[in-house]
């Protein structure tokens, strides 16, 4: 089993992915939508988290990136981050939505220095704009960011367009056609019904 359908299948073993084909979820957005995320579950699980973080490396070593620094998306990619920048032995920083309102009103938190090369983390990817956010505070400060790496992404055609504009690199762990993939092969989704649920991007 590879790393991608490994990982996916941890995660709707511990129920931080969900689908529903006759009953959507409701995003806060107000998206209707018949998976649902919560990867900060596998913050509770050590196996999980392990995996994750052996696979965060695996990527990193493919795609021949060689980052001084680790960065977290806050807030539920800074515990993967520190994990990831444990087993690297890389110093960590994470970035706030926003600034801090009050004290220095930091944005990023930790040393990050300028030209200095950055990988950053995110639990998961819907529309991009958070991760991209991040990527940008860092660019201010004159960071090189190498690229975005995140646990899941649902494979939106607004995230792509969204990275595509910005250039810059992202990849995930795994995504929705794995699991998608993955409740075929086990006979828990019918390939009809599978075939319905990818379609369901398109309406987004």
């Amino acid at each position: 089993m590879g790393k991608s359908r490994d990982i996916a299948k941890e995660l709707l073993d511990i129920k931080a992915v969900q689908i529903s084909p006759a009953d959507y979820f409701t995003w806060t957005s107000g998206i209707k939508s018949p998976i649902y995320c919560d990867n900060r579950l596998t913050m509770s699980d050590p196996g999980v988290r392990t995996k994750i973080a052996d696979a965060f490396i695996e990527q990193i070593e493919q795609l021949g990136w060689m980052p001084d620094v680790i960065a977290g998306c806050a807030t539920a990619g800074i515990p993967h981050a520190a994990w990831l920048a444990g087993k690297l032995n890389l110093p960590l920083v994470y970035v706030r939505s926003k600034p801090k309102g009050h004290g220095k009103e930091n944005q990023i938190e930790g040393r990050v220095e300028a030209g200095q090369k950055v990988v950053v983390i995110e639990d998961l990817i819907s529309t991009g704009g958070s991760s991209i956010e991040a990527a940008n505070v860092l660019k201010q400060e004159d960071a090189n960011v190498l690229g975005v790496l995140a646990i899941f992404t649902y494979g939106l055609r607004v995230a792509e367009q969204r990275f595509c504009e910005a250039q810059l690199a992202y990849r995930t762990i795994t995504d929705y056609n794995e699991v998608l993939a993955l409740l075929a092969d086990d006979g828990m989704i019918s390939r009809e019904v599978q075939k319905d649920l990818a379609e369901w991007r398109h309406n987004v």
